[in-house]
């Protein structure tokens, strides 16, 4: 039995090694890019001692275990986010690596799926959809589209035009109507960057999965006892980001 090297299980299994480094770089991007902090120039530090760390600290998941989750300068707790996004990031690359058969179909779907996954947790944590997120991942799937034979790049381009205008008209008129904004511009830029990767056929589906996940994650906080009243202020962007994910992954 031989075992192609360029096949999509190749591709898979490489996604899935490669996702808790993914999701490290993530999770520096989610704490560090909203405080206007350097990403990449800046050494990772323990947040209780500030001791810089080394590499045997940084090794995703594996660093975190061997620790027992605790710094091995300090003794001070390490913040579970960081072991979360790694994980989150190595189920994103499972789901592509089982749901797509091509390896640029998996290698797209982790790219799109770690994108996502970093605007969502930022918006999630400070309602903000950064635009050094959106907008490259709607220029990215421009590009993807541009480079498939059998699409027309004139469609995702008529899907980011079409989900930019839906939404950013959806949210002047809240305004105009309510005198209070509503819906965020970033969830416009969003919305047309899941158009530039889908088209513009798709988008009522992403919108609608969206409310329906929107909608559901409300009413588990409702059982839980959050207040949730029409003047709560609810993330929208982790909705959007999982529908839009959700159906390109149904696209294969």
């Amino acid at each position: 039995m031989s075992f192609d090297l360029s096949g999509p299980v190749a591709a898979g299994i490489v996604a899935v090694g490669f996702a808790p480094f993914a999701g490290s770089f993530l999770g520096v991007v989610v704490k560090r890019l909203p405080e206007g902090r350097p990403i990449v120039l800046s050494r990772s530090a323990c947040a209780a001692c500030g001791t810089k760390l080394g590499p045997r600290d940084l090794v995703p998941l594996l660093s975190f275990a061997a620790s027992r989750g605790r710094c091995r300068h300090c003794g001070a707790a390490i913040p579970g986010f960081h072991p979360a996004i790694e994980l989150a990031a190595t189920l994103i690359a499972l789901i592509a690596a089982f749901a797509l058969d091509s390896p640029e179909g998996i290698a797209a779907a982790c790219g799109l799926g770690w994108a996502l996954l970093c605007a969502a947790w930022i918006d999630w944590e400070h309602f903000i959809l950064p635009d050094a997120i959106v907008l490259p991942l709607l220029l990215a799937g421009l590009a993807v589209n541009w480079l498939r034979i059998d699409d027309l790049p004139a469609d995702a381009a008529l899907g980011a035009a079409v989900g930019y205008s839906a939404f950013a008209g959806l949210a002047w008129s809240y305004r105009r109507l309510r005198g209070h904004d509503g819906l965020g511009m970033g969830d416009a830029k969003l919305l047309a960057a899941g158009g530039a990767w889908l088209g513009w056929e798709a988008l009522p589906a992403v919108v609608l999965i969206a409310a329906g996940i929107g909608l559901g994650a409300a009413g588990i906080g409702w059982f839980a006892g959050r207040r949730v009243t029409r003047m709560t202020r609810l993330p929208f962007g982790p909705s959007l980001a999982l529908a839009i994910w959700a159906v390109f992954l149904l696209q294969g």
